[in-house]
């Protein structure tokens, strides 16, 4: 990667030699998502440029706990493990838990999903965000088909048969596919002209690390209240990654109290159920929307991740989606290659949209149909929210079925969600 420390690092002979680099994909966006995909094409052959901000954090202090986490589920997982970075991940830190319990603040309904009644260790891991990152930018350093680029900003999008980016620093690169992995505000879906729909929800997530008196057991807990779901994620040592959705006013208020006081409401709000909170660390805060795109592709290029589609934290199914987007992707430029058509064609996209864009949409609708249900309190929706938990938690097979589709063991999946025998 010394390549990309001289083209940043001021030199002129190295940035008029790489003024016009050619590249199968471009992928503007070093985060987990964009990296997987990196990876994953890298792999396959493909002669890929990923361009990014900044590096990742390399090294934190032992006891301390990224603010960002996600629920990685069992297709995350593979394909993690299909790119050779789960091993590095576990080295850093990974938190399984077995259980699952979510109930409703205003009635008894309540449902409880445990991994061994499915045949499984565990139901999933918790994964701060820079854990996932870190190990997925060591990989794509040490793959020879990967140009990493950081600090790399895009100001120009170029898809006029020209095809490729041109950057701040006046370089033109071009590729026959350029993939935006730039985020939820992503500068490249706007340059390309591709509109969003979607709306804010009125709330905004405190996400902060804390202490409670008990310890979790590996239960991710979740309780719904009227201002918007509270949850408790277990991480290995006992402490838990809390994302508190609530109202702008309240959650400014809990923003602005100190620590002795936040962590009082916070046990009045979770009822105490894994008994006082002994401490908080630092707390951040981020407001939600629901966002996704009018539409995946243009010819030559695609959107995956949160480019796509922006999603209610309150299933942790944001990154999950992104890498089997990133995945899905994937095996449609690989199967491309291998039948000689054009990677950045339309039709080739089309195929990775019909396969992801349904999905998507499915699973934003979900979270938001969950999002109103529960925030709302008219006694008859209210009945039948408890109802429905409650039958669903002995419904059994249903129940059976939920979990695995949520884990991602049942429906399509792309190849590198799936078990694979030489994967670590």
């Amino acid at each position: 990667m010394e390549s990309c420390r001289d083209l940043h690092g001021g030199s002129p002979l190295a940035e008029r030699e790489s003024a016009n680099d050619k590249f199968d994909l471009i992928v503007v966006g070093g985060g987990m998502v964009g990296s997987a995909l990196a990876c994953a094409t890298a792999e396959a052959g493909f002669k890929v440029c990923v361009l990014e901000m900044r590096e990742p954090t390399r090294s934190w202090p032992e006891d301390e706990v990224d603010l960002r986490v996600s629920a990685l589920t069992r297709a995350s997982q593979r394909v993690l493990e299909n790119l050779d970075v789960w091993e590095r991940m576990k080295s850093l830190r990974i938190s399984p838990y077995t259980d699952m319990e979510v109930w409703d603040e205003g009635g008894s309904g309540r449902i409880h999903f445990n991994a061994a009644e499915i045949g499984e260790a565990n139901l999933g891991h918790i994964v701060e965000n820079r854990v996932t990152q870190l190990a997925l930018w060591e990989r794509m350093e040490s793959l020879d088909d990967v140009d990493l680029r950081y600090p790399a900003r895009v100001s120009q999008l170029l898809l006029d048969g020209s095809q490729g980016v041109m950057l701040d620093d006046g370089s033109h690169l071009q590729a026959e596919l350029i993939v935006a992995a730039d985020g939820r505000d992503s500068q490249i879906r706007s340059m390309a002209g591709i509109d969003t729909k979607g709306w804010d929800y009125d709330q905004h997530a405190i996400v902060a690390t804390i202490t409670p008196e008990q310890h979790h057991g590996y239960v991710a807990r979740q309780r719904f209240m009227k201002a918007g779901p509270l949850a408790f994620l277990p991480i290995d040592d006992g402490r838990c990654s809390i994302v508190w959705s609530t109202s702008p006013q309240e959650a400014e208020q809990l923003m602005a109290m100190d620590d002795a006081a936040f962590c009082h409401a916070l046990g009045h709000a979770s009822e105490s159920m894994l008994g006082q909170i002994k401490a908080v660390g630092p707390r951040g805060v981020f407001p939600l929307r629901l966002g996704h795109a009018e539409t995946y592709i243009r010819p030559g290029l695609a959107l995956i991740g949160d480019a796509a589609h922006a999603i209610h934290p309150l299933a942790g199914q944001g990154v999950n989606l992104g890498f089997l987007d990133a995945a899905t992707l994937a095996d449609t430029v690989i199967e491309a290659r291998k039948a000689q058509r054009a990677i950045g064609a339309f039709s080739t996209l089309r195929r990775y949209e019909r396969a992801r864009k349904g999905a998507n949409m499915g699973m934003l609708a979900v979270m938001d149909a969950f999002k109103r249900a529960f925030s709302n309190e008219i006694p008859p929706l209210k009945l039948a929210r408890n109802l429905g938990l409650t039958l669903a938690d002995r419904s059994g097979p249903l129940k059976d079925l939920l979990i695995r589709r949520a884990m991602g063991l049942s429906g399509e999946l792309p190849s590198l969600a799936k078990y694979q025998p030489h994967g670590n």
